[in-house]
């Protein structure tokens, strides 16, 4: 146990010995107050006696009189000793000690000199008594920022004091008093030289000590010292690592240099030692010698942090990318990975809740004049309709073939309410994600964003590719490689879609319990065994506007085929392009793919949806007042009769059903709503590909657009390569066919082989509109006109090439009958372009008259 006495200065336990002994007081003189020192460990400076034995302790740290120094008269000197307190404490607690004159009580049951014995002047007691010196401590400063003290001592004179410097340098060595704080280093004692300037300002001791070379006195040129005088002077006291002297050119005054030590404890002993030192004429001083100023220096470094970090950027910056790469990995991805499955589960959404369903359920039934809005209405005709495409798929999710899903039919035939409201109906996890906002945003940014929206993947820094892009530039242009900040957009999707594949398979085992019959089984092998527990993944819209976008849906098929062979998801595709198998089959060559074609209804069906949608709202209307039955559309109205003629010219799109339902619904004839879509869609078709004034990203021109309508308005249906063989398509045809349907001006049908066959009109209603559209003469005649310029350009063309040939045969020198065949076909040639280009002048004079005179 500590002992509970203070420390402190006292009188000799001996009369006859000149030497002062300092011992243990009581509990009133240790650090935190004493009749000696006044304040404790942190004052110095007022004096006191103790026991009439003229003994005085220093007792603030502000030298005596509170004047910064200390001074030794005749027969006296001043020793440092160094090691007495923690040297980093100060530092280490955070308090400023020299500008405190009571330090913490509970020091003085820690670094107390009585308690780990290393107490000066009982240091300088037992040293006298050992080698019979004439030695006595009158007075003891103590320096607990730099863990040391100052003892004034007086002698006989027989004695230098250099002597006494080395009697206690001996002593300490032999004992080797070492503090508990520090086992490996041993107290060090040194004579103070100069005259130390015990300032109690707040300054900590560093390694790097200033000396500046001053003038004692006013008058004095003081005398800048070499690096071999001052290596003389204060290597004594530790290891030197450098002596950087002031410049030549620097104009600072006063002179100064600096001394590097390698331990913070030998600087400050040798400030401690020194300052204050006068270096005499003999020494180097000059005539009227040099005084040495010490203080302590930060050696600071500037910006060395920023200039390593840019003098190695090849080190720099792949630690950077790995740091940015492992908080990502560490923070950001389980984050992102929550997110997911909240998306897919529904729990952070409030109208998905049970609790919210049931609230809205019972108010909905307990208020009376509530009614339900149905989104599908007449859609039960549909469905039974396609019951057995619906059982299809729900056969299929509960089979463990890892094999895909994929729904074809044309934009409106109803393939997102089939499988999402029908066949997913009772599937609790299914995940929606629908390639058109994808594939229609602007940019790298918004299409991540797109694509991080449609699975609730979040936060996403999309801002952050292009600034990293710059940065990686900059960066491979500085190191010559690259640096791998930036990301492309294919690494930011696959990202993403692997995010979600990681809580697609934690949402399908965490419907595993302990208590299951095969929980024996792993994680992939139970996954293969329950194909009903896995979630389902609808891609909506896939491959729409393909033609801009391949790399993305060959991404997103490959995602697809690792969650099918995995056994993570069920994955279902939905699209309206018929040579869907292409881009599929590369991300899954080895599978046969489960598929649902699906086409317009026929007109049965068609009008009992439209039917249907009549009388879906008669059930929620309240039953009349006076007790009458109530009124049921379909069996009341008598215009309803002309619906079988109005479909056949509408044909069986839900979409064009569904708008020819409602526009009867508000009271018009079928007939007339009817005219109403056909003239609609002409309009349409006009606007979109005949008189469209952006033709820079349109792949045909309104000739080739026309030819169609026209050819399809007299035909249902025309065969793809005789098309090919027209003039009009002659240039790059089956690329502008490819774009208009695409642009679903046309659809293409494929034989069983799978080679095109048939052109048919996108749309059924379009075979209407074409009709509409032919039968405008000014309209006919106008596009007929621009057709005819076409060929009559063709045939001139020709006709050029001809003469052209013709002229360099006619050069040739006499004329051999070799080339009379040659000749023969280019002049038959030559004649038949020409009579086609007469038949198409006088066609062309005809439409004009019909331009000129018709409005």
């Amino acid at each position: 146990m500590f002992p509970r006495q203070g420390w402190g200065c006292a009188a000799p336990h001996s009369t006859r010995s000149r030497a002062l002994h300092v011992t243990r007081t009581s509990p009133r003189l240790g650090l935190s107050g004493s009749r000696l020192d006044g304040r404790g460990l942190g004052a110095l400076g007022a004096r006191g006696r103790l026991g009439g034995l003229g003994v005085r302790c220093a007792s603030f740290q502000s030298g005596e009189e509170k004047s910064g120094h200390i001074r030794a008269g005749r027969n006296e000197g001043i020793l440092f000793f160094e090691n007495v307190f923690p040297l980093r404490l100060q530092k280490l607690l955070g308090i400023p000690f020299a500008s405190t004159e009571r330090p913490p009580n509970f020091l003085n049951y820690i670094i107390s000199p009585t308690v780990t014995g290393t107490d000066p002047s009982a240091i300088i007691t037992k040293a006298s008594e050992q080698h019979n010196l004439s030695i006595r401590a009158t007075e003891t400063l103590l320096r607990l920022k730099e863990g040391g003290a100052f003892v004034k001592f007086t002698h006989d004179g027989r004695i230098p004091t250099s002597e006494v410097e080395k009697v206690l340098k001996q002593y300490l060595k032999e004992k080797r008093i070492k503090p508990w704080w520090s086992p490996w280093r041993r107290m060090h004692v040194s004579l103070v030289k100069g005259r130390p300037w015990v300032e109690d300002l707040f300054r900590l001791p560093t390694p790097r000590v200033r000396v500046e070379f001053v003038a004692p006195e006013p008058g004095v040129e003081p005398v800048e010292l070499s690096q071999e005088k001052l290596y003389e002077l204060f290597r004594p006291y530790g290891k030197l690592n450098d002596i950087i002297v002031q410049p030549p050119d620097d104009k600072v005054l006063p002179k100064f240099a600096y001394l590097d030590y390698s331990k913070i404890g030998t600087a400050v002993v040798a400030r401690n030692c020194m300052h204050g030192f006068l270096v005499g004429e003999r020494a180097g001083g000059g005539k009227g010698g040099t005084l040495l100023r010490l203080k302590y220096e930060e050696k600071i470094k500037a910006h060395w942090i920023r200039d390593w970090i840019v003098n190695h950027p090849r080190i720099v910056i792949p630690i950077l990318a790995a740091i940015v790469a492992g908080i990502t990995v560490a923070v950001f991805d389980p984050i992102r990975t929550f997110f997911v499955k909240a998306h897919i589960t529904g729990s952070l959404k409030i109208k998905e809740a049970k609790w919210y369903q049931w609230v809205v359920g019972y108010a909905t039934d307990f208020i009376p004049w509530h009614q339900k809005h149905h989104d599908d209405e007449g859609m039960e005709a549909v469905w039974d309709d396609r019951k057995d495409n619906i059982e299809q798929i729900k056969t299929w999710l509960i089979e463990t073939a890892d094999t895909f899903i994929i729904v074809q039919g044309p934009r409106g035939s109803g393939k997102r309410e089939l499988v999402v409201d029908q066949a997913l109906q009772d599937t609790k996890y299914k995940l929606i994600l629908d390639c058109k906002p994808i594939q229609e945003a602007r940019g790298d940014s918004a299409t991540i964003n797109a694509a991080a929206a449609g699975v609730g993947y979040t936060p996403v820094f999309s801002w952050m590719n292009s600034i990293s892009g710059m940065i990686d530039m900059a960066a491979q242009g500085a190191t010559g490689v690259k640096t791998g900040f930036s990301e492309t957009l294919d690494s930011q999707l696959a990202k993403i879609w692997n995010t979600t594949g990681t809580a697609l398979r934690q949402i399908a085992l965490d419907q595993r319990h302990k208590d299951d019959k095969d929980a024996h089984l792993g994680d992939d092998e139970w996954l293969e065994a329950h194909p009903d527990k896995r979630p389902v993944v609808v891609v909506d819209n896939f491959l729409h506007k393909s033609q801009e976008a391949g790399i993305v849906y060959d991404k997103l098929a490959e995602w697809a085929a690792r969650l099918t062979t995995a056994n993570i998801a069920h994955v279902i595709f939905l699209t309206n392009d018929v040579a869907y198998s292409k881009s599929l089959s590369k991300a899954l060559p080895d599978r046969v793919f489960h598929q649902i074609p699906l086409s317009d209804c026929s007109p049965p069906v068609a009008k009992k949806y439209v039917m249907s949608y009549l009388d879906a709202d008669v059930a929620d209307d309240p039953p009349p007042r006076d007790g009458s039955p109530k009124v049921i559309p379909s069996e009341t109205r008598t215009d309803l009769q002309e619906l079988d003629t109005c479909i056949d010219l509408l044909g069986g799109r839900l979409t064009d059903l569904e708008f020819l339902a409602r526009r009867i619904k508000t009271g018009e004839s079928p007939t007339k709503a009817v005219n109403e879509i056909i003239d609609q869609s002409a309009s349409e078709i006009l606007k979109m590909y005949v008189f469209t004034l952006e033709t820079e990203n349109r792949q045909w021109n309104p000739e080739q657009a026309w030819l169609l309508i026209k050819q399809l308005a007299q035909h249902d249906s025309l065969r793809y390569n005789e098309l090919l063989l027209s003039d009009t398509f002659k240039t790059a045809g089956e690329k502008t066919i490819r774009a208009l349907e695409q642009a679903e001006l046309i659809s293409i049908v494929s034989s069983p082989s799978g080679r095109p066959s048939l052109i048919k009109p996108g749309k059924p209603v379009y075979c209407s509109a074409f009709k509409r559209l032919t039968q405008d003469r000014v309209l006919q005649s106008r596009l007929d006109l621009a057709i005819l310029t076409d060929l009559v350009k063709v045939e001139n063309a020709t006709i050029d090439k001809c003469e052209g040939e013709l002229l360099r045969l006619s050069e040739i020198s006499g004329q051999p009958s070799l080339i009379s065949g040659r000749v023969q076909y280019l002049l038959a040639k030559l004649a038949k372009s020409q009579r086609a280009v007469e038949g198409y002048e006088g066609e062309m004079v005809g439409l004009k008259k019909v331009l000129a005179n018709e409005n």
